[in-house]
């Protein structure tokens, strides 16, 4: 039986060869959409003020301070205090307030300040690399007109930070396809060291990563700071940033990826070449194989270590509670997820372009992906104790969420991986002996007419049509030009012939399948993993909510709370206690107590309480106090006419000219 062949597709030839950038290219635009839809969010948040946000003083601070919920790196100009007109009124001085696990920061004004409204300007960088911004007004005496407009821009933001973002998620693409790839080869399949497409893969992933290294390291100025692309270019900038924990990662990533270039030209060079050589090399040259291979596995993953160890010392794992136990997990979380996801994209593309890839390679590369599972499954569960703290934060904050999706999919990994064992076991092979006798099989069954070039094919045993010349061969044409297109020709009836050998495996073909649709679930994955780093923890989110949330009523039980202040001036520091009882619609007692900062009862000159129902308009509704002894005074029939979230505003007064206002929020059922 006889059959014209087909010729074979261009295009499908085409993308045969660009599927490993294509690869990356989506992973790019999963980046870009996900950058401009989640923008990153602080990790480290402003939680007091002194002044507070919206205070009104009896006369101008000595200083304005900040308290933070984590560390911050802060500088000279960090704090900037403008009056009405828009100058400068702070001294340009940063200093340092922290105590224990305080974290506070001032700057100090200059003298006689007129009344009118303030504006504080703050930035900072929270300790995990991640820029943070706020601004807020006060006034003395009364508030007034101000021509300072507050930034829109946050730290981060804009054009800035988007290019940023798009670095960020193309650096983790880089370093999941570099270690993913280079693992299955050394992995799965050794001889897939030699394949072309596989090689441009890895190669490509180096360049990638290695490109958005540069870049986050060039705008990490703006990016922190001014948020101008210009600003890219200042040396002393980029001076600054060398000297950070951030500008340090980025170096130390750098050096590492030109020892995995070296890494990257052993394995595609001498190693490569040993494997072309695999079926006639001597017992001595299996052996010297065997070493670099081994000698390759070693280097290849500390170099893969110490690459995800720069993302674990600079961002989530070094913040927080155990990060000497968090970080080597993070460590082992990435290199888990490189040699799962980069493992699949690499099989993809070695199934799309490769027809002798063995049925034992694939099966290597379950096992591979089951042991990375497990680690992901292992790692994952403490980094998400560790982030969230809460079963609350799960469902309550935009990590516990971002984690819940990553979990889907995951799940939805697994099922497909499942289906992908079920084609690995109807995966046919094609012997070593055939594959080195395909090539000849092929140029000695098939020529073209040299006038017309018509194919004529033939059966095969295994089925495949190969294709026969009608008559003897010709001679080779004297025309150059036409002896190179009879050169292209043959080539694309060799790959023509490979594709027909491996499309005739219908394991094979499902194979490649199953395997195209975890890559892609895989790359959503990787783009939400990236997210999550840029997301402030469920934690965290939860202890800034409780520095400022409202305190619950219990059903006749009174409502207590302490409130600390600080006037700024002379014994200016201590603690209001309020005891409201029995805490409910209607009415109700009222106690307060005012202690000194040595813990003893404190007279104070004056104090003054309200309270507020935002949410219905109602207020401030002003208490008059009895002074009942020193340091306490009391009041009963304090009326509540309505449920809800009620702001209670205590006014201290420690001298004629020192005061200040504290707030909480309580929540009366």
């Amino acid at each position: 039986m006889t059959a014209t062949a087909p010729a074979p597709s261009p295009f499908r030839v085409r993308a045969a060869a660009s599927l490993p950038r294509l690869a990356l290219v989506l992973a790019a635009l999963l980046a870009a959409l996900f950058t401009a839809a989640s923008p990153a969010t602080a990790h480290a948040a402003l939680t007091a003020s002194d002044p507070k946000d919206g205070a009104v003083v009896a006369t101008a601070p000595a200083q304005v301070t900040l308290s933070f919920s984590e560390e911050v790196a802060m500088g000279d100009d960090s704090i900037r205090v403008m009056d009405p007109q828009g100058k400068r009124v702070d001294t340009g001085e940063l200093r340092n307030m922290c105590s224990g696990s305080v974290i506070r920061y001032g700057t100090a004004l200059h003298s006689g300040l007129p009344d009118g409204t303030y504006t504080v300007a703050w930035q900072a960088v929270s300790a995990d690399s991640h820029p943070v911004s706020g601004a807020f007004t006060f006034s003395v005496g009364a508030p007034s007109a101000t021509s300072v407009a507050l930034p829109s821009q946050t730290a981060g933001g804009g054009p800035v930070g988007i290019a940023y973002g798009i670095a960020r998620y193309a650096a983790y693409a880089g370093f999941t396809v570099l270690v993913g790839g280079s693992a299955f080869i050394l992995l799965c399949w050794r001889r897939g060291s030699a394949e072309r497409p596989l090689q441009k893969l890895v190669v490509r992933g180096w360049v990638t990563l290695t490109a958005a290294t540069l870049a986050m390291l060039v705008l990490r100025t703006p990016y922190t700071g001014s948020g101008k692309f210009a600003d890219a270019f200042d040396l002393d900038g980029l001076k600054a940033v060398l000297e950070t924990k951030t500008g340090a990662s980025f170096m130390s990533r750098l050096l590492l990826l030109g020892a995995a270039a070296l890494f990257i030209a052993v394995l595609f060079g001498a190693y490569a070449r040993r494997q072309k050589n695999v079926g006639t090399q001597s017992a001595e040259e299996t052996k010297d194989t065997s070493d670099l291979a081994f000698g390759l596995g070693i280097g290849g993953t500390v170099v893969a270590a110490g690459i995800a160890a720069t993302w674990a010392l600079a961002e989530h794992a070094s913040t927080g509670i155990q990060p000497g136990i968090a970080m080597p997990v993070d460590i082992l979380h990435l290199l888990a997820v490189a040699a799962w996801l980069g493992g699949l994209v690499t099989l993809l593309v070695a199934l799309r372009t490769a027809a002798d890839i063995e049925r034992a390679a694939v099966k290597r590369f379950s096992r591979v992906a089951f042991i990375s599972v497990v680690v992901l499954a292992v790692t994952g569960v403490y980094q998400s104790w560790r982030q969230l703290g809460s079963w609350s934060a799960l469902t309550g904050t935009s990590y516990g969420r971002l984690l819940l999706i990553k979990v889907g999919l995951v799940a939805v990994l697994v099922g497909i991986a499942y289906l992908s064992r079920k084609w690995t076991a109807q995966l046919g092979d094609l012997a070593v002996e055939d594959r080195a006798a395909e090539p000849a099989a092929v140029l000695a069954g098939s020529d073209v007419s040299r006038e017309t070039g018509d194919l004529v094919s033939r059966e095969t045993d295994s089925g495949v049509s190969r294709e026969t010349p009608t008559e003897e061969a010709p001679a080779e044409p004297t025309d150059p030009k036409r002896a190179a297109q009879l050169a292209r020709q043959r080539a694309a009836r060799e790959k023509a012939l490979e594709n027909q050998v491996r499309d005739a495996d219908p394991g094979r073909s499902g194979l490649r399948r199953s395997v195209f649709a975890e890559a892609a679930v895989a790359v959503v994955l990787l783009a939400v993993t990236t997210v999550l780093t840029s997301t402030e923890p469920g934690r965290a989110v939860e202890q800034e909510a409780g520095r400022g949330s409202a305190a619950t009523a219990v059903p006749n039980r009174p409502v207590k709370i302490t409130l600390p202040y600080d006037t700024g001036g002379q014994n200016g520091k201590g603690t209001v206690r309020l005891e409201l009882d029995p805490g409910r619609v209607g009415a109700n007692t009222l106690h307060l107590w005012a202690d000194g900062a040595d813990g003893n009862p404190v007279d104070l000159p004056e104090v003054k309480i309200s309270f507020t129902l935002a949410a219905k308009e109602i207020g401030p509704l002003p208490v008059a106090l009895d002074r009942a002894a020193p340091g306490h005074w009391s009041a009963s029939g304090v009326q509540l006419p309505l449920s809800g979230e009620w702001r209670i505003d205590v006014t201290v007064r420690t001298s004629d000219i020192d005061q200040t206002t504290v707030q909480k929020n309580v929540k009366i059922g």
